[in-house]
């Protein structure tokens, strides 16, 4: 059994939760998120407590059975308070705008990098090279980032390009003369 899966999951007054036989929808004054149920587990919703219940006891159940409650874990927190992303770009010339819902990255390339902000996410630039990206859904928010950073990851030698902050970036030396 997963101990993980086996926990449950107070949900707070402001949150209202409504389950049906596949679908668990979690909203508040934020956002509306939605997580289908696979058909080996059940969900119960009794006095502001989510517990997640096995159906059945095979190997496809019990894969499943930790990962859905963390699934429902996240989705109580993000609507409750949004999950945020830090992104510093280092470099000469580096800066980031947002125009008309698209985030346009000049990063060292000829012509500047755009992405469309996808819906449910914000996208705040402070001092032209920090990128605050917060949104209710985890999964979306580090999807966002992580293609933001695949554009110019952070090189070994001078520590140069898109990373997120506190990140550790290994350095390499270089060549040295003998």
């Amino acid at each position: 059994m997963s101990r993980i899966g086996k926990l449950p999951i107070s949900v707070p007054k402001n949150v209202t939760v409504s389950i049906d036989d596949k679908i668990i929808q979690i909203k508040s004054l934020n956002a509306i998120l939605i997580q289908e149920i696979p058909k080996e587990l059940k969900i119960e919703f009794f006095e502001n407590i989510i517990t997640v219940i096995k159906k059945e006891e095979t190997r496809l159940a019990n894969q499943k059975y930790g990962l859905i409650r963390s699934l429902i874990f996240n989705m109580v927190l993000g609507v409750e308070k949004k999950f945020e992303k830090k992104i510093q770009m280092i470099g000469v010339g580096y800066k980031a705008q947002i125009k008309t819902n698209e985030l346009i990255l000049n990063i060292g390339f000829t012509n500047p990098v755009i992405f469309k902000i996808p819906d449910g996410l914000d996208v705040i630039i402070e001092a032209n090279t920090n990128l605050l990206i917060k949104g209710s859904d985890k999964n979306l928010v580090g999807l966002f980032a992580s293609k933001i950073r695949a554009n110019r990851p952070p090189e070994p030698y001078k520590g140069k390009g898109i990373r997120y902050l506190n990140e550790i970036v290994l350095r390499k030396t270089g060549k040295s003369g003998k």
